[in-house]
């Protein structure tokens, strides 16, 4: 994704290619028609392509992050729906691709059993999303109680409903396309909705674990174009030729920078850096809360090396902004395999792009192939190095249990604490 134009020649087909001709009936056609808006194209038409293509990416891209800046100030709610529709486009894309591969044959029920593995693993995802962080609803209410309680057999049988349909629908003498069509839906689940249900994780421990490693990978992707666009001369890799080291390093330093100055603007902001709550009260989502030590202000001590350098001894900011070094890092490094990975993919089936949604960008999926990679980096991050226990979670659990269950809680909670000789002290105070 350092400079993320479509190539336009793709590799030649090898034996291996010929034999997956046979097999599934012919390659995928490339898209060649131009899907730029008219008006761009009257504007820009005394321009050559290379110029042309670059005004046209920057101009969209800018409405891209116009949109985003929206959907953010609208809040969770807004934002939780649009990471499902964007899940629902990029496995519509992805879906679309195996269809075009085996649509020559009669081939039963692959796309709306494709769908309807796509509604098992949602409802099995949010399921456990809703159980996780609207528990004292849940519990509140007897038809949401029961579905919350059941809710793994349910999912489960649901699945093995979609399972038997499929056995029931294989035809003689296409066997193996049907099993290779079963597992492209079963990849593509992984891939989509599982990186989109770590996405919205990521948001309830507060928008800015979900704002700052999107925007380190949006800025990665534009500024890595800029410097492979002005200065790129050295190839990066052969999946993607026009991708350069150049585009690759440039790319690296500027969203190291972008991320260390968005986390310390961002940091300042309840609104941003308090967990996404359910406030049972209001029947709403709440964000304010007494911000954690990681967005606090420090004085961290400059090393001797560098002081002579900076002419400071001492720096403040925010422990959060260190951490966003290590998500831009991620960002930049390692996140544009997604990209890679993505390219290899579109080249192995002959095509340019998963769609033509965005002129100049190609489909969804090309925007966000290293936001899922993202997405499971910043929910393992979190899970490894931040988050801790829960006191609220454990309370609305104890609430639930009988008094038995609680009273036995208590005396055990008691006596742990008078070994530790805490409650004498507490009952002192």
């Amino acid at each position: 994704m350092f400079e993320s134009e479509s190539e336009n020649k793709l590799d030649g087909e090898t034996a291996s290619d010929s034999e997956s001709k046979s097999e599934f009936g012919g390659s995928l056609p490339v898209p060649t028609s131009d899907d730029t808006p008219e008006v761009l194209n009257r504007a820009l038409s005394n321009l050559s392509s290379r110029w042309k293509n670059w005004w046209v990416r920057g101009i969209l891209t800018l409405a891209m992050i116009t949109f985003f800046f929206i959907i953010i100030y609208l809040g969770p709610m807004v934002l939780m729906m649009i990471v499902m529709c964007v899940q629902i486009k990029c496995f519509h894309e992805i879906i679309t691709i195996g269809y075009n591969v085996y649509h020559s044959y009669d081939l039963p029920w692959f796309r709306t059993l494709s769908w309807y593995f796509l509604l098992c693993v949602n409802y099995f995802f949010y399921g456990e999303t809703v159980t996780d962080y609207f528990f004292t609803l849940v519990q509140r209410e007897e038809p949401l109680r029961i579905l919350s309680k059941y809710h793994r057999f349910i999912s489960f049988a649901l699945y093995l409903t979609g399972f038997c349909m499929f056995v029931l629908s294989l035809v003689k003498k296409h066997y193996r396309l049907q099993f290779y069509m079963f597992g492209w839906t079963h990849v593509t689940l992984l891939i989509v909705v599982t990186q989109s249900h770590l996405i919205i994780h990521n948001l309830f421990e507060g928008m800015i674990w979900f704002i700052v490693p999107i925007s380190c990978v949006i800025c990665n992707d534009i500024m890595a174009y800029m410097f492979g666009f002005f200065f790129g001369r050295t190839p990066l890799i052969k999946l993607s030729p026009k991708k350069t080291w150049e585009g690759f390093i440039g790319g690296f330093f500027a969203t190291v920078l972008f991320g260390l100055l968005l986390s310390y603007v961002m940091s300042g902001y309840r609104c941003f850096t308090c967990p996404v709550e359910f406030n049972n009260d209001t029947n709403s989502f709440t964000v304010d809360c007494e911000p954690s030590e990681l967005f606090q202000l420090q004085e961290y001590n400059i090393p001797l090396v560098l002081q002579s350098v900076v002419g400071w001894k001492t720096l403040r900011m925010y422990p959060f902004q260190i951490h966003s070094i290590a998500l831009s890092t991620f960002a930049s490094l390692i996140g544009p395999f997604g990209g890679f990975f993505a390219s290899g993919f579109k080249r192995a089936f002959k095509i340019k792009d998963f769609a033509n949604t965005i002129p100049g960008h190609g489909g969804i999926m090309d925007r966000f192939d290293c936001q899922y990679l993202m997405a499971t980096f910043v929910n393992v991050y979190i899970a490894s190095f931040i988050r801790g226990p829960n006191p609220s979670k454990l309370i609305q659990q104890f609430l639930t249990l009988r008094p038995d269950q609680q009273l036995h809680i208590f005396n055990t909670l008691k006596a742990h604490l008078v070994d530790k000789g805490m409650l004498g002290s507490l009952e002192d105070a």
